[in-house]
């Protein structure tokens, strides 16, 4: 026996899955059309057209399908959703546990492993950030540049005030100096100049951890420009020397002598063994004997 519903001749029984694929393919509809215009997964589509109830999640949202279906097709929604209610109501038994309709495209939803990358390499310019901010990749490489290319750092400081210029130079001695050589070993790496007082470079260059370097004994005042002090050892024979400078600021015209670097180590002691310049008296002009 044949039933007649709009224009489509059909058997009975005739399920609404089935006049909603026969209404699709007359509009030459792919089925992934009404997918991405209704905005339910394929896979429910599928179901409904196969009359599949199983595959199918509870009534409310499989009912909701069916209208979309039907509102794409031309189709009235209304009466078919409620025969596909009758439909599940009298089909498969509901399952326990309901499947939420998708509102949002899959397409658009990213998924676990982009999200997982963008952890990691978040997590990685963090890192990296915290790293380059403790300087430790760095080794004041800013001071070095500027210092190196002759440019005056804006911050410049020393642990000590500089020595009062000397009445006159002595001449060169080829002796050691008191106390013993002096001596810098990098802690860190650290780029260095030792001068001169007359502008004479003695030794300029970017010394590595675990590196030394010994004034000359024929130095007459020698001095240093660094930007890290804190990474330079100095000694004088065995004395440890304190550090020249505060840390990561530039010190520059700081004497090497080994009489200033050892009065580091005591400055009271220095000053009070500082020479007094003293004027003698004027004898009074001898009398004439009577």
């Amino acid at each position: 026996m044949n039933d007649t519903t709009g224009e489509f001749a059909v058997e009975a029984p005739f399920t609404v899955g089935a006049r909603l694929a026969e209404a699709r393919r007359a509009q030459s509809l792919e089925l992934a059309d009404i997918a991405a215009r209704t905005r339910v997964p394929l896979r429910h589509l599928q179901a409904i057209e196969a009359n599949d109830l199983s595959a199918l999640p509870a009534a409310p949202y499989s009912v909701g399908f069916v209208r979309a279906f039907a509102q794409i097709v031309g189709l009235d929604a209304s009466a078919l959703a409620r025969e596909f209610r009758e439909e599940m109501g009298g089909g498969a038994v509901e399952r326990v546990i309901p499947e939420p309709f998708e509102p949002a495209d899959p397409a658009r939803v990213p998924s676990r492993f982009l999200v997982t990358v963008a952890i990691v390499v978040a997590l990685l310019l963090g890192g990296t950030y915290a790293v380059w901010r403790s300087g430790v990749l760095g080794g004041g490489a800013d001071d070095r540049v500027r210092l190196a290319t002759g440019e005056t750092p804006t911050e410049t400081a020393s642990a000590a005030p500089k020595p009062a210029p000397a009445a006159a130079v002595p001449a060169p001695s080829a002796t050691a100096p008191a106390g013993g050589p002096v001596v810098l070993t990098a802690l860190e790496p650290v780029w260095l100049r030792v001068y001169e007082a007359d502008g004479t470079r003695l030794v300029e260059k970017q010394m590595n951890v675990g590196e030394t370097w010994a004034v000359p004994p024929t130095a007459v005042d020698p001095k240093i420009l660094t930007g890290r002090p804190q990474a330079l050892r100095v000694t004088v024979g065995a004395s440890v020397i304190p550090p020249l400078g505060a840390p990561e600021r530039t010190i520059r015209d700081v004497s090497l002598k080994a009489d200033a670097l050892l009065a580091r180590l005591n400055p009271a002691a220095a000053a009070a063994a500082a020479p007094v310049t003293t004027t003698p008296a004027i004898a009074p002009p001898a009398q004439p004997n009577p």
